[in-house]
């Protein structure tokens, strides 16, 4: 019987970009998305989670199991510790996006820096990547590079190029420093490529994410 991965979205961006890396890496699995674009503006009004964003990812969540998927993905950062508590509701996986990519910052070490576009996003990556250096016994030090402005002109002007510009700038300059450059946002595959030139390694969710989702499926 064909697997099937429910995908928990807070945005239209990263729908079509997904649907890309499940036809390339496990195109025999059948993506459900589950878009509430109302979760991320309450994070970002609130700064930060609120009950009724925890309630209702717990809720789309259990929706999800009783839809009979095998796994669930939540593509969002800045709603990703809702997934600990959902985690408890559920008796399927519920992977957070952006836990591989965690591990492989951390298996790289030393200098991270984290690159986000949102500020709710910045912290919990930070403290992700912190627990998982802690679980895996590695030391690490980690810089917080937030690109204001650079969301707003995705989201709202619709405007990549400038989105693209704003994030690279960063970047290019975290290179003189950085081991490594964490993409915290999911949204931000659109940069992908774009990197192909940067002198350190720069990660993205998504991809990774996918690919964990392949082993956990044992596909």
């Amino acid at each position: 019987m064909k697997k099937r991965v429910a995908v928990i979205h807070t945005s239209f961006v990263s729908v079509d970009a997904l649907k890309e890396l499940f036809k390339e890496i496990i195109p025999s699995v059948k993506m459900i998305n589950i878009v509430d674009d109302s979760l991320l503006p309450e994070v970002l009004e609130n700064g930060g989670l609120t009950e009724g964003v925890i309630r209702r990812v717990c809720a789309y969540a259990v929706e999800a199991q009783d839809m009979g998927v095998d796994l669930i993905l939540n593509q969002c950062s800045s709603v990703g510790e809702a997934v600990d508590v959902a985690r408890k509701m559920l008796k399927i996986p519920y992977l957070k996006i952006d836990e591989p990519m965690a591990e492989e910052a951390v298996k790289i070490g030393g200098n991270i820096s984290v690159v986000a576009t949102v500020p709710t996003t910045l912290c919990p990556s930070v403290r992700l990547i912190e627990d998982t250096a802690y679980r895996m016994g590695k030391r690490v030090k980690i810089k917080k590079c937030l690109v204001e402005g650079a969301f707003d002109a995705l989201t709202k002007e619709g405007n990549k190029d400038k989105h693209n510009d704003m994030v690279l700038e960063v970047i290019e300059k975290e290179t003189q420093s950085a081991d490594v450059i964490v993409l915290a946002q999911g949204s931000m595959i659109v940069l992908l490529p774009l990197l192909k030139d940067i002198k350190v390694p720069v990660l993205t969710s998504p991809k990774l994410g996918v690919m964990r989702i392949k082993e956990m499926l044992n596909l």
